[in-house]
């Protein structure tokens, strides 16, 4: 059985399939770009550790038509404490391996705070 077509969502930027990245994050002015690999049906939400080029993120929620992905976004949201409409998929709505767009997040998980402030230091 085939699935049907679905319509291409929304993009706000719409050359771009993503940023070539040395890292699971980086920032293009004031929004951070993730690089994250997805872990749907976990036992619960949590944001992992990095593994090479991507951070870990595991949702509850089962890999069905996109469903893992959108509660990853809430979920993202509530950590960053921005809106959900301030995270766009670049790529991988239906793939484990994503890229996600945080514009002017209020609030750095503990993971990419580090990260980003060792970053810094070494450049």
């Amino acid at each position: 059985m085939t699935q049907p077509k679905r319509p291409p969502l929304p993009s706000r930027k719409p050359a771009a399939k993503g940023m070539a990245m040395d890292s699971f994050c980086a920032w293009d002015g004031e929004t951070l770009v993730l690089n994250i690999l997805g872990t749907p049906s976990a036992n619960r939400d949590a944001i992992g550790k990095p593994k090479g080029l991507q951070l870990r993120v595991s949702v509850v929620a089962a890999p069905v038509a996109g469903r893992a992905t959108d509660h990853m976004v809430r979920f993202l949201a509530d950590k960053f404490d921005v809106s959900v409409g301030n995270i766009e998929v670049v790529f991988g709505r239906f793939n484990v391996n994503k890229q996600l767009r945080i514009r002017a997040p209020k609030r750095l998980p503990s993971v990419i705070e580090k990260h980003l402030s060792q970053t810094h230091q070494n450049a």
